[in-house]
């Protein structure tokens, strides 16, 4: 059991809880998307106990990020979004250039593979254009439609562990069920969590088979794909200037410290 992938957890849940960051991002970024698709896509199969005790250090550490950070995350978003958002702009794009030297972009790229990085990252851009606030009542004591509702919505949501670029948070945003969810999160209202977590469970073991499957047949396209996505993740979370001279300078020190910390982590994800 590999237990120095549960600050990697930690990371990947804290990221999940903010709405235009993905999950599948940070995992990117840690370096351990590759293998994470391979566990969870080995679940049902005959190494399906190797792939159990790697996995369950990070869905600690995430459980324990989400459980633990969506109070901080509500408030840093309500009170400092724009300096937040800058912070994982600057930790997305400083570890791009990693990722094009890992497939060694300038001997294995072709025209079509920088058309499918423009194309993933114009899809994820026009996700973003769905831009929607928080609207929608907190459902509490949800009846038999609105539990089938937020099983998939759940399953929707689990894209965010899956593809990078695409996050679960946003597209709760968008059902309406955002508000909701962290309300059951706060208020450890069992069943919203649990037919929600189910639909994220079953949607993730589905996806990863088909991402697993792309990543073995087509290694170069799949990652000029998520590189895109990562990329268009970028212009989605961007929140903008505004907030006057102390905003900006915040928003220019976290951009900094957010390039500095992704330096940090990919020294110790992939060295």
């Amino acid at each position: 059991m590999e237990w120095r992938n549960l600050w990697r957890g930690v990371v990947m849940g804290i990221t999940d809880l903010i709405p235009g960051i993905s999950g599948g991002t940070m995992a990117v970024i840690l370096g351990i998307y590759q293998r994470l698709i391979e566990a969870i896509n080995g679940l049902i199969s005959r190494e399906w106990k190797k792939h159990v005790l790697y996995l369950i250090p990070v869905g600690l550490g995430m459980v324990a990020a989400i459980f633990g950070f969506s109070r901080v995350m509500d408030w840093l978003l309500a009170n400092a979004a724009q300096p937040t958002y800058f912070f994982f702009i600057g930790l997305i794009l400083g570890i791009v250039p990693y990722l094009f030297n890992k497939i060694e972009f300038r001997r294995t790229f072709t025209p079509l593979h920088y058309g499918l990085l423009l194309v993933a990252a114009a899809a994820v851009y026009g996700i973003g254009l769905l831009r929607a606030e928080e609207t929608g009542a907190i459902i509490e004591s949800p009846a038999l439609n609105e539990f089938i509702f937020l099983f998939f919505a759940g399953w929707l949501a689990s894209a965010a562990l899956i593809l990078p670029g695409i996050s679960g948070t946003f597209l709760l945003l968008l059902l309406g069920l955002y508000p909701t969810v962290i309300n059951a999160l706060k208020t450890f209202n069992l069943p919203v969590i649990i037919v929600v977590g189910a639909g994220i469970v079953i949607g993730i073991l589905l996806t990863s088979k088909v991402v697993h499957a792309l990543l073995k047949r087509f290694t170069i396209g799949t990652y000029a794909v998520v590189i895109g996505m990562v990329l268009g993740a970028t212009i989605v979370i961007f929140p903008g200037f505004g907030g006057g001279a102390l905003q900006l300078v915040l928003s220019i020190v976290t951009f900094l410290g957010g390039l500095a910390v992704a330096v940090f982590l990919g020294k110790m994800a992939h060295d």
